[in-house]
């Protein structure tokens, strides 16, 4: 018999919440949304919803204690990446001690450990002190405007966001930056090179730069938490037909930053290498802007959270390891609001591949952890 944690988890996956700002047509999280505020009060929690973009939600749950104490809030995100090359995205299969399925581990594993934790404590009457939230949030996987929203109305004293970790607690993370990189040529007709000038082969001298700029970073002293950044080209096009010079190439890169690194140091980067091109050749034109970006996170070191999930992970049979996640979460956003947060969830593997699982075990470890985390730290 299924445990009703698992149980929840399908039933999540189930619901196409695709992001639609990452796939065409994604359906986006109007229907999961729905689906966990109508749980949330059916559990007995105090609801309320918050529209941050036309059909785009966020649901947040409260749970009061029956005395004076400190504020926790568990935030996960409802959207998923796309589903291409998937042949059954939205059908969770049960298979091994595993959990399949689109947005199984990224992350409704989480989800679904948070909100089972916070039902089973509405259920057993609620906390002895203090306040739990439970916030799900839209668009984690593209510009996290669910959680922007979210530290507007909202605020506690300290956050876990469920994540997958491997049920390592995560005291920091990287930060990224998107950068486009456009060169410029001259369209003319590919049998006379004197009138042309090859846009794409130009852009191909600012690469072979990007290249060497990424083992330099990635060579130097890594940070102990947040390890080192790293850049790489995400996104190229241009041209126009075989026999015509292309007058202009557009790459679009990402570079993963962490702390100590320049709040700008992508487009400083960049800037630097399209400098020393020109200066080498005066023909060379090339420009760059910046698109987005979010910064690296680190968790208080002086803050009790951690140790706080390190003793309820002992006392569920769990080694409780320290570190730092290679990727972006929401817990910057909650950080920068002053909300220090840590990042723990359950393991399993396909982070936006197209065979994606969480192990159960993990899920239903995760709650029982949550559980008693929350009813220490809310107690003061």
């Amino acid at each position: 018999m299924s445990d009703p944690t698992i149980n929840l988890l399908r039933d999540l996956i189930a619901i196409d919440s695709v992001n639609p700002a990452l796939a065409p047509g994604g359906r986006g999280e109007k229907q999961i949304a729905e689906a966990i505020a109508a749980e949330l009060q059916a559990g007995g929690m105090d609801v309320e919803t918050q529209e941050v973009a036309p059909g785009r939600t966020n649901v947040i749950g409260a749970l009061e204690g029956k005395q004076k104490g400190r504020s926790l809030m568990f935030c996960g995100h409802m959207d998923t990446v796309g589903v291409m090359g998937m042949e059954a995205p939205f059908d969770p299969v049960r298979k091994d001690g595993r959990v399949y399925g689109r947005g199984s581990q990224d992350m409704k594993g989480g989800l679904a450990s948070m909100m089972a934790a916070a039902l089973h404590l509405a259920e057993k009457g609620g906390l002895p002190g203090g306040r739990l939230v439970i916030a799900a949030v839209v668009d984690e996987e593209f510009a996290s405007i669910g959680a922007d929203g979210l530290v507007t109305k909202w605020k506690t004293e300290a956050a876990v966001v469920g994540e997958p970790t491997d049920m390592k607690i995560a005291v920091g993370h990287k930060g990224f930056q998107w950068v486009e990189i456009t060169t410029e040529g001259v369209r003319a007709h590919g049998s006379r090179p004197n009138e042309g000038r090859d846009a794409i082969l130009r852009m191909g001298r600012v690469l072979a730069r990007l290249e060497k700029l990424d083992r330099e970073i990635q060579s130097r002293l890594p940070h102990p938490i947040q390890g080192t950044g790293s850049l790489h080209a995400s996104l190229i096009g241009g041209g126009h037909e075989l026999s015509t010079y292309p007058d202009r190439c557009t790459v679009q890169m990402e570079r993963r930053t962490i702390s100590g690194e320049p709040a700008n140091c992508a487009i400083i980067e960049v800037e630097q290498i399209l400098e020393n091109l020109y200066n080498e050749d005066s023909e060379f034109k090339g420009s760059t802007k910046f698109i987005f970006g979010r910064p690296p996170y680190l968790t208080p070191a002086d803050h009790d959270l951690p140790k706080m999930l390190e003793a309820t992970l002992s006392n569920c049979g769990v080694k409780p390891v320290r570190g730092g996640m290679t990727f972006w979460t929401d817990a910057a956003v909650l950080g920068e609001a002053g909300i220090p947060s840590v990042v723990f969830g359950p393991g399993g593997a396909g982070l936006h591949s197209t065979t994606e699982y969480v192990f159960e075990n993990d899920v239903i470890t995760c709650r029982d952890a949550l559980i008693e985390l929350a009813r220490v730290f809310c107690a003061g």
